[in-house]
């Protein structure tokens, strides 16, 4: 299959500094709403081929390729247990082609979630989009009068996500349409987890909430010390959150009590990963630059299991695959340690900070920096392809069904693909 390249804007820009805290980022870009900046790929219903003789033919794509549903990462991290991993999703080889952008009025910085052959996003336009996954095409936009840097979560038709007045909204996932909101008290860049029909989520207000996904009622609300910008994870009956107060929280599901807790003694901005029993989370000390930590913890009573200290700020969630986790620092690595005992089994050096997470298809790590998208072997590190196609990676990246989508800090929503169009 041939993909069209579709040109991209390029904006004058400074760099992105953001801290992508187990969410698509926390900067603060500017407030325009201008519609002026919103970009939409040309419509192709056409492509041309040559046959041996060099003549050229008009025809209809390969409906049997094209029209193939697009779907795999209904939320944040692929799953509720926030393991950065799916299994049975395919990854792209290189070299890399663009498939098409978008281009919205801010900076994207949430992490798309992608569901019946649809992308969705947000953006510090203020605004949700629902796109097609193939061609990039507006299906939709609403407009929630504030920054968005949360991920959409999109369960059972409906699309759940965040913005910065505090504001959980639920929208129709077909055409946008408003189904309800619930009102925290301050932004919430945590993106939401939805569980058995309840939404949950953090709030810079120090709270977690227990939404009903039916009706936004609040089923339960669960006071920390500090800003939730982690994601929770939900695995099991109990939600995993970290907060700025230094702490790792496990909350009963259904009634938010809690059940334990660790304190880090660092800012946990990270999303824990939940994987066979472990809860894998990062932190970081905000007076001490050097001093961060991945923290392995027994997800049934929060016991240590193991520590990996790192040189900076683990802001980043760690991904979990095969008895191996991994995680992005701002000392620009890539780490890979060992799920069992936190070993380093190999890093990777991409040059520059290393905010968003890594995300693990096909046994390659997919990951970003301010410049760069990067394809490592998972198994070893290697380098499988760069990319400076996105030049302001902001948000994480999701890879379903062989095309990458991640947003930039230059307000742009990138699909990148294989130039064959294959694995």
């Amino acid at each position: 299959m041939t993909h069209t390249n579709y040109s991209r804007r390029k904006y004058l820009t400074g760099a992105v500094a953001v801290a992508l805290s187990g969410v698509a980022g926390c900067s603060s870009d500017s407030d325009d709403d201008s519609e002026e900046d919103k970009e939409e790929p040309a419509d192709e219903t056409m492509e041309t081929s040559t046959d041996s003789e060099g003549n050229e033919s008009t025809e209809t794509p390969d409906e049997s390729e094209d029209t193939q549903p697009i779907d795999g990462a209904p939320m944040y991290r692929y799953n509720s247990a926030n393991t950065g991993h799916a299994p049975d999703e395919t990854g792209l080889a290189g070299p890399i082609t663009e498939q098409w952008t978008y281009g919205t009025g801010g900076s994207v910085e949430s992490s798309p979630a992608v569901v019946d052959g649809t992308i969705y996003f947000g953006s510090y336009d203020h605004n949700v989009y629902a796109l097609d996954a193939r061609d990039g095409t507006e299906q939709w936009s609403y407009n929630t009068g504030n920054n968005i840097d949360a991920a959409p979560a999109v369960v059972d038709g409906t699309v759940y996500i965040g913005n910065s007045d505090g504001t959980v909204y639920a929208l129709n996932a077909s055409d946008g349409t408003q189904q309800w909101t619930y009102k925290t008290d301050t932004w919430v860049r945590s993106s939401a987890t939805v569980v058995d029909g309840t939404v949950y989520v953090g709030s810079t207000d120090n709270n977690v909430y227990a939404i009903d996904a039916s009706d936004g009622s609040q089923q339960w609300q669960f006071g920390t010390g500090g800003s939730v910008d982690s994601s929770p994870a939900v695995v099991n009956g109990t939600v995993y959150v970290g907060s700025d107060d230094d702490t790792v929280y496990a909350l009963d599901a259904t009634e938010g009590t809690e059940q334990w807790t660790f304190d880090t003694g660092d800012v946990v901005t990270s999303s824990p990963a939940v994987v066979d029993g472990t809860v894998y989370v990062g932190s970081n000390n905000v007076d001490v630059v050097e001093d961060a930590t991945v923290y392995a913890l027994d997800a049934s009573d929060g016991s240590l299991q193991w520590t990996f200290a790192t040189t900076r700020d683990v802001h980043a969630s760690p991904a979990v695959a095969d008895g191996t986790v991994y995680v992005g620092n701002a000392d620009g690595n890539v780490y890979a340690l060992d799920a069992g005992d936190g070993t380093q089994q190999w890093s990777y050096d991409t040059g520059s900070y290393v905010y968003p997470s890594p995300v693990v298809v096909d046994e390659t790590v997919y990951i970003g920096n301010s410049a760069s998208t990067y394809a490592l072997n998972a198994s070893d590190g290697t380098e499988r392809w760069t990319s400076n196609i996105v030049d302001q990676v902001s948000s994480s990246a999701t890879v379903v069904d062989n095309i990458l989508y991640v947003g930039s800090g230059d307000g742009t929503v990138h699909a990148l693909s294989a130039e064959d169009g294959t694995e």
